[in-house]
C-alpha cells in the first residue's frame, strides 16, 4: 500500500481535520470572543479544502479517480464534485450565521468547529467505497449536526429540535448498520468491489432485506418519505442558520453517498432498489407538496419544500443511468442555490424587537418594506417551483429528461403533475408579498455578508444561470461517468 498516494487522495478531509484541532484550541483558549475569528479561519479552512478538491478535477492523472488505503476510499471526480457543493454550501451558511448569534450573545467559536468536523464527515460520506468508511464520515457528520440543531441553549425549540433529531437519528442508524450487517454477512466484504459481484444473479431474502434496512437508513438522511417525520420540527426548531446548513450541505452529501451504494454496491440488482427509489421519489414528491400546503411557518414550509425536491432528485437516481447520474448532480447544484438564497433571505427578516421573523403572516406586504429581499424571496420561491425561465426550470427538465430517456415515462409524468400541486404554496408566498396589506413588522437593516450571500444565489438562480449550463452538464457528465467507470 502506497500511503503517500493515499495522503494525496485523502488531501481534503486531512487538512480539514487539521483545520479543525486549530480551531478546538481557538475555542479553547480564545473563549467566546473568538467566535468571529474561528468563523473567518473555517471559511478560509474550507476554501483551502475547495481548491485541494478542484485540483483533482483538473489532474488528468485521476480522471476515473484512485482509491486510497487499500479501497476504503476513492477519490474520483464524483466526489469532487459533490465535495464542491458541500464545502461552498457551508461556507455560505458560515457568512451568514454570526449576526444571527449576535442579539443573544450565543455565538461561540464551536459553531464553525462542529461546522468544519461536519464537512469532514460529509467528504468521507461521499467519497467511501466501505461500508466501515461511509459509517464513520456519516456518525462524524451527524454527531455535529445533532449538537448545532441545539446549539441555542436558552431556546427551548433548539433544544427540543436537537433531542428529537438525536433520538431518530440514533434509530435511523441502527437500521443502516442491521441493513450493513446483513449486508457483510451475505457477501462476506464490507467493499462495494467485493459486494457488487456478490450480490450478482438471484438474491436472497436475507440480502434483499440488508439492501432494505441500508436504503432505509439512509433514507432518514436524505429526509425521504417515509423517513421524514423529523425534518419540520427540526428546521424549526434548529437556529435558521442551522437550519440553512441541514438543507444544503448535509442533503447533498446524504444524496451522493446513496447514489455512489447503489450503483456501485447494488449496481447488479437495480431492479431490487429501484423499486425502493422509486417509491421513495413518488412519495416525497407528493408528500411534500401537499405537506407545505396548510403551513404557516416559513421554516416548515422550506422543510417540505426539501422532501419535495428530494423527490425529484431521486427520480433522476432512480433511471440507473449515467444521464439519470449527471442529471442528479446538476440538480442539486441548482438546489443548493435555491435552498441558500430562501435561507438567507428568512434570515434577513426581523420584527421591531429584532427577533427573527418566520411566520408567513408577518410577511405581508414585504414588497413594499423590503423590495429587494421580496423580490430575491421571489424568485427562489418561482425557481423551485420551476416556472421558465428562472433556473430552477432547468434542474426539473434534466432530470425528467433522463427519466424519459430510460423509458420511466409515467415516473416522469408524476413528477410533473406534482411540481404543478408544489407550484400553489410557491405562488402563495410571491402572492402575500406582493399582494397583501403590509403587515407592519418587517423592519431594521443587514449586513454585507448576508447581502453577498443572496445577490449571489439570485443572480445564480435568474435566467443569467442558463449560461452555466454547458459547464454544469460537461462537469456533471464527467462526474457521472467516473462513478460508472468502476461498475
Amino acid at each position: 500500500m502506497d500511503y503517500t498516494i493515499s495522503l494525496y487522495l485523502t488531501a481534503p478531509e486531512i487538512f480539514l481535520s487539521l483545520s479543525g484541532l486549530i480551531l478546538t484550541l481557538i475555542a479553547a483558549w480564545g473563549g467566546q470572543k473568538a467566535g468571529r475569528l474561528s468563523t473567518i479561519l473555517a471559511v478560509a479552512a474550507l476554501v483551502g479544502a475547495s481548491a485541494i478538491t478542484a485540483e483533482f478535477l483538473v489532474n488528468p492523472s485521476y480522471e476515473q479517480g484512485g482509491d486510497a488505503f487499500g479501497g476504503l476510499y476513492r477519490m474520483d471526480a464524483f466526489g469532487s464534485v459533490s465535495k464542491l457543493l458541500i464545502y461552498l454550501a457551508a461556507i455560505g451558511c458560515l457568512i451568514v450565521t454570526p449576526r444571527f448569534f449576535d442579539r443573544g450573545r450565543e455565538y461561540r467559536p464551536e459553531y464553525p468547529l462542529l461546522v468544519v468536523f461536519a464537512s469532514v464527515g460529509m467528504g468521507m460520506m461521499v467519497s467511501a467505497v466501505d461500508l466501515m468508511t461511509l459509517y464513520i464520515g456519516l456518525e462524524l457528520s451527524s454527531l455535529s449536526s445533532y449538537v448545532l440543531a441545539s446549539f441555542t441553549r436558552s431556546d427551548e425549540r433548539s433544544a427540543e429540535a436537537g433531542l428529537k433529531y438525536f433520538v431518530l437519528g440514533a434509530l435511523a442508524s441502527g437500521i443502516l448498520l442491521y441493513g450493513m450487517s446483513l449486508v457483510y454477512g451475505f457477501s462476506g466484504s464490507t467493499s462495494y468491489l467485493a459486494i457488487r459481484p456478490a450480490f450478482e444473479g438471484t438474491l436472497g431474502n436475507g440480502a434483499l432485506f440488508g439492501i432494505i434496512f441500508v436504503l432505509a437508513g439512509l433514507a432518514f438522511k436524505i429526509s425521504a418519505v417515509p423517513f421524514h417525520m423529523w425534518t419540520p420540527d427540526v428546521y424549526e426548531g434548529a437556529p435558521t442558520p442551522v437550519t440553512t446548513f441541514f438543507s444544503t450541505a448535509p442533503k447533498v452529501a446524504a444524496i451522493a453517498m446513496t447514489a455512489r451504494i447503489t450503483l456501485d454496491a447494488f449496481g447488479n440488482q437495480a431492479d431490487a432498489w429501484r423499486q425502493i427509489i422509486i417509491f421513495a421519489a413518488l412519495a416525497s414528491v407528493v408528500v411534500g407538496a401537499l405537506g407545505a400546503i396548510g403551513q404557516s411557518n416559513l421554516k416548515r414550509l422550506l422543510a417540505y419544500s426539501s422532501i419535495n425536491n428530494v423527490g425529484f432528485i431521486l427520480i433522476g437516481l432512480a433511471t440507473g443511468t449515467a444521464a439519470g447520474a449527471s442529471a442528479m448532480l446538476v440538480y442539486m447544484a441548482i438546489y443548493v442555490a435555491m435552498s441558500l438564497g430562501s435561507f438567507v433571505a428568512v434570515l434577513m427578516l426581523r420584527d421591531k424587537d429584532g427577533n427573527q421573523v418566520e411566520r408567513m403572516a408577518d410577511i405581508a406586504g414585504l414588497s413594499r418594506a423590503k423590495p429587494m429581499i421580496a423580490l430575491c424571496l421571489a424568485a427562489m420561491m418561482l425557481s423551485l417551483a420551476g416556472i421558465p425561465p428562472l433556473f430552477g426550470f432547468w434542474g426539473k427538465f434534466v432530470v425528467f429528461q433522463a427519466a424519459v430517456e430510460a423509458d420511466m415515462v409515467i415516473l416522469a409524468a408524476i413528477g410533473i403533475a406534482a411540481s404543478v400541486i408544489g407550484a400553489f404554496y410557491y405562488l402563495k408566498i410571491v402572492k402575500i408579498m406582493y399582494f397583501d396589506e403590509p403587515a407592519g413588522v418587517v423592519t431594521g437593516s443587514n449586513d454585507i455578508a448576508h447581502w453577498s450571500v443572496l445577490a449571489l444565489t439570485a443572480i445564480f438562480v435568474s435566467p443569467l444561470g442558463y449560461l452555466m449550463t454547458i459547464p454544469m452538464g460537461a462537469l456533471a457528465d464527467r462526474a457521472a461517468a467516473a462513478l460508472f467507470a468502476v461498475i
